[in-house]
């Protein structure tokens, strides 16, 4: 028995409660999947699915199994990826995910430089505020705000993503400044919209926190129209410091200073992450774009 064919059989019909999806994947019969597993089965003496009309389940010692198989598939992946890649130059397609507005305004052009560096890598690039997990996805790397992730990947911290309170000298004038955080709640609001939902404003006064949202005017996951809406005078926004620099420099927007700073959460340190499995280091291409743009974002 080849065990090693029946262990990634095995692995991705658990992953998939399905020897049909495990088979199309593999592009083998679905009675071959079965059958690998099942002489797994009775070389290791014990039950590792459960298997009915619709669908295979996991069995107590089959969910011990399978964390062991995936680590021995991870290490046999490693492995093979150093003996292929040793001293090899980096080419092949390279899949990125970064969030919006972060991809637009400071990665695209890193990725382009990094393009003209390195023409025998194919660069397909996805932009977008969805949540990636790298061991489903089929993405090498992606970059992501918020908090450091807790997957099994290597996360690289490439800058702060500190949001701050902006808004226009129109709009100022027109309400008037506020006094203090708890006063936005009186205020029209313009809130960035994440794939958990809008973010709040929340600000910590005499070791309580408070949520200090402001009357929803605007909800989107758009950063530019916000920043175009609060240019207008539509409202005040809270966005990352990075992405309305330019607004800030030029004067459109001005940034709302208070004695208690208001955050979208609570006393977390927001950063932006370049992530990478560890494994996938190995591949030139990964480790080319990986330092590329680490170094890329010292230098700025």
């Amino acid at each position: 028995m080849d065990k090693l064919k029946a262990l990634t059989y095995f692995v991705e019909a658990a992953e998939n409660a399905s020897f049909s999806a495990a088979a199309k994947r593999f592009d083998v019969p679905a009675s071959s999947v079965s059958r690998r597993i099942a002489d797994l089965e009775s070389s290791l003496g014990a039950q590792l699915l459960k298997r009915s009309t619709r669908s295979v389940t996991l069995t107590e010692v089959g969910e011990l199994f399978l964390r062991e198989a995936k680590g021995i598939l991870a290490n046999v992946k490693h492995a093979e990826q150093t003996v292929l890649n040793y001293q090899t130059e980096p080419s092949g397609v390279l899949k990125v995910s970064a969030m919006a507005g972060f991809g637009d305004q400071i990665l695209l052009p890193i990725l382009e430089d990094f393009a003209d560096r390195y023409p025998g890598i194919t660069l397909d690039v996805m932009i977008s505020d969805e949540l990636t997990k790298l061991a489903r996805d089929d993405v090498d790397i992606a970059i992501r705000g918020g908090f450091a992730p807790n997957e099994h990947v290597i996360a690289k911290r490439l800058m702060d993503n500190t949001f701050i309170p902006v808004v226009s000298p129109a709009f100022i004038a027109s309400h008037g400044m506020p006094k203090s955080p708890l006063a936005l709640t009186g205020y029209a609001g313009l809130f960035f919209k994440t794939p958990n939902g809008p973010n709040r404003w929340f600000c910590e006064i005499k070791g309580q926190w408070h949520d200090v949202s402001g009357t929803t005017q605007l909800i989107s996951n758009n950063g530019r129209w916000l920043i175009n809406s609060a240019i207008k005078g539509k409202g005040i926004l809270m966005l990352p410091r990075w992405s309305v620099a330019r607004e800030l420099s030029t004067g459109a927007l001005i940034e709302l200073n208070f004695e208690h700073p208001v955050h979208v959460s609570r006393g977390q340190d927001l950063g932006i992450y370049l992530l990478y499995q560890k494994v996938d280091y190995t591949s030139p291409k990964v480790k080319a774009a990986v330092d590329f743009i680490v170094e890329s974002m010292t230098v700025k």
